[in-house]
């Protein structure tokens, strides 16, 4: 979400609302906060010389039979611990998918999401996913608050559309209807996303039309910012629409939150690839499109309610 490289969304960008009403099944597993350690992606992997599109690999990632996967797990319901300690999630699931094809597992790593691609530059992660959106500024490792480059940007792989909402307490909007209304009020969000850049941007436009301008309150994960809410903190949140919408779902049996005004900045989820490793990339894509065509893909996608988020082909850098 762009004022650092590192962001989910680019708040620049208009998103229209492209991920519909998600119903989440109350059968799903609610939240549990993770911890820093890594974790798989819970499925067993397939030798690799017997995944169809092992030789797509780089040799190196073949002969470690792992992919290391930078990610911010405490953003439900795209990955987050599950009540056994466990990650889960659409991320996960759509990795051990891909591992079939490529014979490897997908290790999930967990990491603060505002340093993801920091870490995959430093190589600690072969590719970030976390419900990054795919942004020009982030391909070119730009930062956007100051267009400044601070990097050399990373590829993506695009896998998803989601946009972003805001939502309230239950029966206490506060005349919350759209970003404009928040004007002289507080909003609490996760830091470096393009929540956080949404409400800077929409701050600076209430100043400029002489009313007052938003209080912001950056946590290190969305699941401190409900908290924050919860408490009667902040008149609002904003997160992506189906983190927001599976809150609004679960927290508190579904009495504690409540969507607010119409979903903005529709725009490509990427999984992060460090620039020069085309070769993985490439793989990745593959990966994404063969699961897309035998239907595994659709099966994620139902299980978490959020087939309106689908896409019918991965695509390398689609995000502008």
């Amino acid at each position: 979400m762009t004022a650092s490289t590192t962001r989910r969304t680019t708040a620049a960008r208009t998103r229209i609302a492209a991920v519909g009403a998600i119903a989440v099944a109350g059968a799903l597993l609610l939240t549990a906060c993770g911890d820093q350690t890594g974790s798989d992606s819970g499925s067993d992997s397939t030798q690799t010389s017997a995944a169809p599109l092992a030789d797509k690999l780089p040799q190196s990632i073949r002969d470690k039979g792992v992919i290391k996967v930078g990610s911010d797990i405490a953003y439900p319901p795209v990955e987050f611990k599950d009540g056994a300690g466990k990650t889960a999630g659409i991320d996960p699931d759509l990795a051990a998918a891909m591992g079939k094809q490529l014979g490897v597992t997908f290790q999930f790593e967990n990491g603060t999401f505002d340093t993801l691609i920091t870490g995959l530059r430093a190589k600690r992660y072969d590719i970030a996913m976390s419900a990054m959106t795919d942004t020009k500024d982030r391909q070119e490792g730009v930062d956007s608050e100051t267009g400044k480059k601070v990097g050399e940007g990373v590829d993506f792989v695009d896998y998803f559309s989601a946009g972003v909402s805001i939502y309230t307490k239950k029966g206490a909007d506060k005349g919350i209807a759209s970003w404009s209304d928040l004007c002289g009020k507080k909003i609490v969000v996760q830091r470096g996303t393009v929540s956080e850049d949404l409400a800077k941007a929409e701050s600076k436009k209430c100043t400029e039309g002489g009313k007052g301008a938003i209080a912001i309150e950056a946590f290190d994960n969305d699941q401190q910012a409900q908290t924050r809410l919860r408490a009667g903190g902040a008149d609002a949140g904003s997160s992506d629409y189906p983190v927001a919408a599976y809150a609004v779902k679960t927290s508190g049996g579904g009495k504690d939150f409540q969507l607010v005004g119409e979903q903005v900045e529709a725009a490509p989820y990427g999984i992060a690839v460090a620039k020069g490793n085309e070769e993985l990339r490439d793989a990745l894509k593959a990966a994404m499109d063969a699961i897309i065509k035998n239907g595994e893909y659709k099966k994620v996608m139902d299980k978490w309610g959020v087939s309106a988020g689908m896409v019918t082909e991965a695509k390398v850098n689609g995000g502008s």
